[in-house]
């Protein structure tokens, strides 16, 4: 009992500073993506932390499926390191003996990687979705930031503004570089306000301005005057939600609509929380250090296996999506394989008599270190 508390209790200890070391990362890598599509006029400004926040969501269960493994493997090395593994196979006691408190941990983080991955997950991924395409299917210039220039949706226009008032309906001091293929036109103005019409088409109504068409110097280059000036901006009214990405559907709709990228993204949503349950079993017996190395080799190893696990569950998910195999095929080799690996490298940890057990490498440096102290000794006699 008491080495269960002192286990949980360092296995907390672990995960908390790992998980908080792996989160920061995520914000940081996060703020600067978003912030940077923010400043390519991707996603308006005002939507930013709400993006970032969207985004940790949906990186939360690899996150937390990571920070598991690390905290168990770096606390069994641990024990390795500092010889309490010694003590404890001395005391007759199994290495088995660590998976009930390892999975007392690590169960209700697996139960929290489930439950993010199969709804909240996809409920972030469909918030993301609705603000940018919010922000893509604005007016124009409801899209433009006073002071800088701004692609139209339709990538044939650009838009300067100096100022905005009234929600952005009413634009001043107005600089539009329209290309219409062969022909180029600028058009400048003091004032526009935009208009629809009972169609739903918008247009940018220009007042007090110049336009200028094709090349200066040129016999075909044009320049005007106007006092209004209607430019079409848009031609019908958004809808939302028209689009909706695979990953944004709820797990419900993908068990009721029976296709290959369906099966493609709940395949993705099931192997998260049995990944997590493999890694920490997994990180048992992966865990044996031999007390004179260091640590790093481990971590290194582990984070491997990680990506390297993580990557092929990718790859079965991209042959359900291309219809290279079956759904009911794909879900459950890759699961298998490895956690007979896990029962392996458990035999083998638990097999005493074998050389590269760990309690018999241990016991043979001992040996070793003592040899080379014993034939030591004579020779500083002989030399004094």
């Amino acid at each position: 009992m008491i080495f269960r508390r002192a286990l949980q209790r360092e296995l907390a200890s672990s995960a908390g500073a790992t998980f908080t070391v792996l989160f920061t990362v995520l914000v940081t890598w996060t703020l600067i993506r978003v912030l940077g599509s923010a400043a390519g006029g991707k996603v308006a400004s005002g939507d930013v932390l709400a993006l970032i926040g969207f985004a940790i969501l949906s990186y939360l269960p690899t996150i937390l499926t990571l920070t598991t493994f690390i905290a168990v493997l770096a606390v069994v090395t641990r024990s390795y390191r500092d010889s309490e593994m010694v003590v404890w196979f001395a005391s007759g006691m199994s290495l088995r003996r660590w998976i009930r408190p390892v999975l007392t941990f690590g169960l209700p983080i697996m139960a929290l990687v489930a439950v993010l991955a199969l709804g909240v997950t996809p409920w972030a991924a469909m918030k993301r979705t609705e603000f940018v395409e919010r922000f893509q299917k604005r007016e124009d210039l409801k899209r433009v930031a006073p002071g800088q220039f701004r692609e139209s949706s339709s990538a044939d226009r650009v838009f300067f503004v100096e100022r905005s008032t009234a929600g952005a309906t009413v634009v001043q001091n107005v600089f539009v570089n329209s290309n219409d293929g062969n022909r180029n036109s600028i058009v400048v103005a003091k004032e526009g306000v935009i208009e629809t019409d009972a169609k739903g088409g918008q247009y940018l109504v220009l007042t007090n301005g110049r336009r200028y068409q094709g090349t200066p110097g040129q016999a075909d280059f044009q320049s005007m005057e106007f006092e209004r000036y209607s430019m079409r901006v848009a031609t019908r009214v958004p809808v939302l939600g028209a689009d909706t990405p695979i990953n944004a559907l709820p797990t419900s709709s993908l068990l009721a609509v029976e296709n290959q990228y369906t099966r493609a993204e709940l395949l993705s949503r099931i192997s998260q929380p049995i990944v997590c349950l493999v890694l920490m079993l997994l990180a048992i017996p992966l865990g044996f250090v031999n007390p004179r190395a260091g640590s790093s080799a481990n971590m290194i190893l582990a984070l491997l296996i990680f990506f390297t696990y993580n990557n092929l569950t990718k790859l079965l998910e991209k042959s359900v999506q291309r219809g290279k195999l079956e759904f009911a095929v794909a879900w459950w080799p890759l699961h298998l394989l490895a956690a007979l690996a896990v029962l392996g490298l458990f035999a083998w940890r638990l097999n005493v008599n074998h050389r590269w057990h760990p309690l018999v490498l241990i016991n043979a440096w001992k040996r070793k270190r003592i040899v080379q102290h014993a034939t030591a000794a004579p020779a500083k006699v002989e030399a004094q």
